[in-house]
């Protein structure tokens, strides 16, 4: 560090190694197990112990710590009181270690005073940052084990992403839900760039295989446990844990596996607009897959965070958050603190996983008719099949996709958002319905009476639920100000459609910034119908812009629509749709 920094360390990093006088022991460190062992009398291992739960107190005389930036500036700190005599064949490493903890605190006082920005190399990333995007990727930079805990739409995603780009610390691993490892692999082709190309493997099963050389990983949480013994061995630079708060229960398979994993990377990255569900217990947690004993031992943590021993209720929440964020650990974001940065209207595309078998079964009746018209010359008759099979593969996209679309407005609802989810069919409104019956969505569906419908949106406006599912076509003249995300479960051909829907919660006294998620499926109907609406997979970037259609081109849009069906359904004929 350049030497005018000198003076402004906090006091606990200057030189705290033995000076003439008592030497109370020796400091060394290991480089298979990657930690700092005090060898010392007793007067200091025991208040080692004392002091920082997170150290291994087995053995008298000896306290082990795992090496990171905090660790470093603990015990130099606990040396000024106890000179150690620290191991010539590791005088370097504990020089460069001591180092890294002092740049780790001035960029932490210098953040807190005015936060930092910064881009990634173009010539790997393919995107461009909005201002408190850039001061993002400077807190991950800055902190490379850390959670970025910002609000549901405000591009954590995309953040990540370009941290990756920034430092080039590959291979990396991205654990995900099983909703969002296709979004997270579309994102990664998206905006990661490599000389050579980018290489991305999707880990599948439990059964661990020989992995192919890629540059990113991806797996779902439920596949952690079974590659529990492989994937610590796989030397990853960079693990990212989207939804971390998947890691909010200690004592299973996957939090076992992920807690290995993150000790093995050099940088971890947490992800989560909603860190702490049910109780501030569980943050400790997540926070210990970052930082392990950054808050302490179980023990410790309830007892002096919490209401008592073994309570995981935190007395003071906003105390533990402040905490958090000033030392470095956490970074949150409110849309309301970046509502200049942000368009009045966010859509935002993303592709979501589907099942492949219900899919394939439910598009068996669409066989016959297929053959049908393979034979049929008579084109009223062609239209009618046409039309048939379209709908008939609308309504198989949609119910494939459903469990994973309602996983996605599971998580929003549990963030604090106010949703609208709009869909087509009925059976898959049923879906949602059942998926999503704790969240007690009320539902216009076409199918209730007129008091019944203006019973369901006086509840959402009126706070009762944060769920309202809505029929595209039955959105017209409802007033839902109060939603702050608008998602799409299915697709229209028609963008006038979806704009009208968009409109039940953009009107007047809607002052938040409105995101509205369309979520795609790899197959099926919605390749064609993402076309048909100009849309674009992408995690940011700001599609259809917020003009009104003339109704021309609505009329446009709908002599279109009979086209894309004839095409639909000639790729199906073709056998096409694997």
């Amino acid at each position: 560090m350049n030497g005018e920094f000198y003076g402004s360390w906090p006091a606990y990093l200057r030189d705290g190694e033995a000076e003439p006088g008592h030497v109370y022991g020796t400091l060394s460190y290991n480089r298979r197990s990657r930690c700092w062992t005090i060898k010392a009398e007793p007067c200091v291992t025991e208040l080692a112990k004392r002091l920082f739960p997170g150290c291994d107190g087995r053995g008298r005389g000896v306290a082990r710590f795992t090496a990171n930036r905090r660790v470093a500036g603990d015990l130099n700190w606990l040396m000024l009181r106890y000179p150690l005599e620290i191991k010539e064949s590791d005088r370097e490493r504990w020089e460069t270690a001591l180092e890294e903890a002092r740049e780790h605190a001035m960029r932490r006082i210098a953040a807190m005073q005015a936060p930092p920005r910064a881009n990634p190399p173009q010539a790997a990333f393919a995107g461009e940052l909005r201002e408190f995007q850039q001061e993002g990727l400077a807190f991950l930079l800055g902190a490379r084990r850390a959670l970025l805990a910002d609000e549901m739409g405000l591009g954590k995603t995309v953040q990540a992403l370009s941290f990756l780009a920034a430092t080039g610390e590959y291979p990396a691993l991205i654990v995900a839900p099983p909703h969002l490892v296709r979004n997270w692999q579309r994102e990664t082709e998206r905006f990661l760039r490599a000389e050579g190309g980018l290489r991305i493997h999707v880990i599948k099963g439990l059964t661990p295989y020989p992995l192919p050389d890629a540059d990113v990983y991806i797996i779902h949480y439920l596949l952690l446990r079974g590659w529990k013994e492989v994937l610590p061995e796989q030397g990853f630079a960079t693990v990212i844990f989207d939804e971390i708060q998947e890691l909010r229960r200690g004592g299973t398979g996957k939090y076992s596996a992920a807690s290995l994993l993150s000790t093995s990377a050099k940088n971890v990255i947490g992800l989560s607009g909603t860190p702490i569900y049910n109780t501030g217990g569980e943050i400790w947690n997540v926070v210990n897959i970052l930082d392990f004993h950054f808050l302490g031992d179980w023990e410790s943590f309830t007892r002096e965070w919490c209401y008592g021993y073994n309570t995981n209720v935190v007395q003071k929440p906003e105390l533990l958050g402040d905490y958090l964020r000033r030392e470095g650990l956490m970074l949150r974001r409110r849309k309301s603190e970046v509502l200049s940065q942000l368009p009045p209207k966010r859509r935002l595309v993303q592709e979501i996983d589907w099942d492949d078998a219900v899919y394939r079964s439910m598009m068996l009746p669409a066989m016959d008719m297929l053959e049908e018209l393979r034979r049929v010359s008579d084109e009223s008759r062609r239209a009618l099949l046409e039309d048939q099979v379209c709908q008939r593969q609308r309504q198989a996209t949609g119910v494939a996709k459903a469990p994973y679309v309602a996983a996605f407005v599971r998580s929003l609802v549990e963030g604090g958002e106010k949703v609208l989810l709009f869909a087509h069919h009925h059976a898959v409104m049923d879906l949602y319905k059942q998926e999503l019956k704790s969240l007690r969505p009320v539902f216009i569906t076409g199918r209730e009476t007129d008091a019944q419908k203006d019973a369901a949106a006086q509840k959402f406006m009126s706070g009762g639920t944060d769920l309202c599912v809505i029929s595209l076509r039955s959105a017209s003249g409802l007033n839902l100000q109060r939603a702050t995300c608008v998602v799409f479960g299915e697709l229209d051909w028609s963008p006038a459609v979806h704009s009208q829907a968009e409109d039940r919660a953009h009107r007047i006294g809607q002052e938040d910034s409105l995101a509205c998620y369309y979520l795609v499926s790899p197959k099926g109907s919605d390749r064609d119908m993402q076309d048909a609406l100009g849309l674009k997979v992408s995690q940011f970037v700001e599609m259809m812009g917020d003009d009104k259609a003339p109704q021309e081109d609505a009329f446009l849009a709908e002599s279109e629509a009979r086209e894309r069906v004839r095409r639909l359904v000639e790729r199906l004929m073709e056998g096409q749709e694997e």
